[in-house]
């Protein structure tokens, strides 16, 4: 946990870098620090603006495709190498910094292109692979419910599979009704548009989820996975027409916010820290992706057991006293040599040789040069939210993160993304029963 903490936390401060560079600001701060005696210039060229948060980004971005190349093929903390993915710290950071400022050194004409094509490309195959998790976890949240409620017979799990439904479509068409009221007034033909069309997919995944033949093919389906599709969907409606810019008054919260500089920073933040955290759950959850290690064994049933003559009980003694036991026989009886007993306690199971405990000797609990290419793909989404359609000449000294018609359309298209992903789930049973073993 505190590897993808510290990882999160990279990414967060680089994040806020790359935000602090969209304009002069920072530049004059430190400038006024050697009171005004440096001018700090890039190739005589300003140090801020697009291609300066693009070779920030590029830099992490280039960190974290080493450490996925460098960490291809790990499986357990055996691996010399995971010792570079959970720990040198030090020496990572020092990579980090160094390679942003390589990046410094590199002709801004490399970052126009990388950051219009390339880490637009990464951006989009970000955004989409959050949708895919989402709709992961909608059924495997359901489906978790539904397994305690069958083998418990819980009341406890029906009532919170129940009350998590219904609260998430109280949520979804009370966040509809507020943008109905606050967003959708004459002359808004986009915010209209965006509301109408989400509210009647919101329905009509409703429907098909409790259809008749969508359940005979996939009992497991229904309203609680709708409902989490449904309210994350509609939250990314009301996201889209909340930050749009006002220039046909159709955004009342710009107006009516108090501090301009306050909400900017406040939203600014905000943003980052939900990309550290969504990245980070990304990057480790792997479910859909299949890269979770602890499901590539089976446990063997209690008939199999019971027809082969199989033990499947836990002896008393732990398997470290045992094998203990088992070397020193050996070693006495002279079939091994007297320093095996010296090298048993560097394949302890549970020591990571630094008084911790080591949980990954049998596997790695997520798949380390994936989690580094999401956090890769991350960076490419910070650079392309943080300056596509951005007004640089007009944003003062800190610019808002997301107010973009091009935010605004991400986040509107994404949301039918995922219903189109999810209906997919839903009915892809129905046409491929071969394939789904419902």
């Amino acid at each position: 946990m505190a590897t993808r903490i510290a990882y999160a936390v990279i990414l967060l401060l680089n994040s806020i870098i790359s935000w602090l560079m969209l304009t002069p600001w920072a530049l004059k701060k430190l400038e006024r620090l050697t009171l005004d005696y440096m001018a700090i210039t890039c190739h005589g060229k300003q140090c801020y603006g697009f291609v300066a948060v693009q070779r920030v980004n590029f830099a992490l971005g280039l960190f974290h495709f080493a450490l996925a190349t460098l960490l291809l093929g790990v499986k357990s903390s055996r691996d010399g190498r995971a010792a570079l993915q959970n720990g040198y710290w030090g020496p990572k950071l020092i990579i980090w910094l160094a390679f942003v400022v390589m990046t410094f050194f590199i002709p801004e004409a490399f970052f126009q292109v990388w950051g219009k094509y390339f880490a637009l490309a990464g951006a989009m195959m970000f955004v989409l692979l959050g949708l895919i998790l989402l709709v992961d976890l909608a059924h495997t949240w359901a489906e978790f419910c539904l397994e305690k409620i069958e083998n418990y017979d819980s009341k406890a799990w029906r009532g919170v599979l129940i009350g998590s439904t219904l609260g998430m479509y109280t949520m979804s068409f009370a966040m509809t009704i507020v943008m109905y009221i606050f967003f959708a007034n004459s002359g808004c033909a986009m915010n209209q548009a965006a509301i109408t069309v989400n509210l009647i997919v919101l329905l009509i995944i409703s429907a098909i989820s409790v259809h008749p033949v969508i359940q005979e093919y996939n009992p497991q389906a229904g309203l609680a996975q709708s409902a989490m599709v449904a309210v994350y969907c509609t939250y990314l409606t009301m996201s889209a027409v909340s930050m749009e810019p006002d220039d046909h008054h159709c955004n009342p919260l710009i107006r009516a916010s108090g501090t301009r500089t306050a909400s900017i920073v406040i939203g600014a933040i905000v943003t980052m820290l939900t990309i550290a955290y969504t990245t980070t759950r990304a990057a480790t959850q792997g479910i859909a992706l299949g890269s979770q290690t602890s499901h590539l064994y089976s446990k063997l049933g209690s008939e199999d057991a019971a027809e082969h003559g199989l033990v499947d009980t836990q002896p008393s003694a732990s398997r470290r006293e045992m094998r203990a036991e088992a070397l020193r026989a050996a070693v006495e009886a002279g079939s091994l040599p007297a320093n095996a007993l010296d090298d048993d306690d560097e394949d302890e199971e549970f020591n990571d040789g630094h008084g911790g405990k080591d949980d990954e000797r049998g596997g790695t609990q997520y798949n380390y040069s994936l989690f580094h290419i999401i956090f890769l793909l991350a960076t490419c989404w910070v650079a392309t939210l943080l300056t596509q359609n951005i007004d640089f000449e007009n944003a003062g000294d800190f610019a808002a993160v997301g107010r973009t018609y091009w935010a605004s359309w991400v986040k509107i298209v994404s949301a039918w993304v995922a219903y189109g992903i999810y209906t997919w789930s839903l009915v892809a049973p129905v046409t491929m029963p071969d394939r789904f073993g419902y």
